[in-house]
């Protein structure tokens, strides 16, 4: 199992976006994925544009029509998504120090969270590459040993387990996962083509995304 992820949204609390996005997929061949999105960039995307290494759901110059374009490709791709979101208000005391949030600390658990969501399985092969970012408090290192702790109890014995934090201008599935949190995070945002987007998307989802930090749903 190869999963790839990547976020939409940071922890800073003066900013506009309300909540913070991870999207991840998981799919067959993640060689025949890059390539094609490479293909794809270089068939319609602006020309100072097609050859830069990293193309975000962000970028400038990106028409809506040409990002739902994109989102329409990617969901051709095979790709089983699964994501999770938090409204950024929701975050819970233990997970802040004055005014700032441990981020290092909230991501891994985010992340983590979201595994569970793929586990357990009788994949004997499992790898996450998710984009690199600065992590206050924890070092890449660290992080890597906490997420193969979580996982290694439900994956089978012997499994081949690889946890890569690498820069999404070589990873080109990670890129992939971009414009899905993105996507994803306009919808929870309710955004311009938030629901389009979301539409577009949910024949790929494997079931719904998951809240973290619901106050709905913790009991009285």
């Amino acid at each position: 199992m190869h999963i790839f992820l990547d976020e939409s949204g940071n922890f800073t609390k003066h900013n506009h976006e309300e909540y913070f996005v991870i999207g991840s997929f998981t799919v067959g061949d993640p060689k025949r994925t890059a390539k094609d999105l490479r293909t794809f960039y270089g068939k319609y995307f602006p020309k100072k544009m097609r050859h830069q290494g990293e193309i975000k759901w962000s970028a400038t110059g990106i028409s809506d029509k040409l990002r739902l374009k994109t989102i329409r490709f990617i969901s051709k791709l095979d790709v089983r998504i699964r994501y999770i979101y938090l409204l950024k208000s929701n975050i819970p005391m233990g997970y802040r120090t004055g005014n700032k949030f441990k981020d290092g600390l909230l991501y891994t658990n985010i992340v983590g969270e979201l595994l569970d969501m793929y586990l357990p399985t009788v994949d004997e092969d499992f790898r996450l590459f998710c984009d690199q970012r600065r992590l206050s408090g924890m070092t890449k290192d660290e992080f890597k040993q906490i997420i193969k702790s979580r996982v290694l109890p439900k994956l089978p014995k012997n499994c081949i387990v690889q946890i890569e934090a690498v820069d999404s201008a070589s990873k080109v599935n990670i890129q992939i996962a971009d414009w899905i949190s993105g996507a994803l995070a306009r919808y929870l945002e309710k955004g311009k083509l938030g629901n389009e987007y979301h539409a577009i998307l949910r024949a790929n989802m494997l079931g719904e995304g998951k809240e973290l930090f619901n106050l709905l749903s913790i009991p009285d």
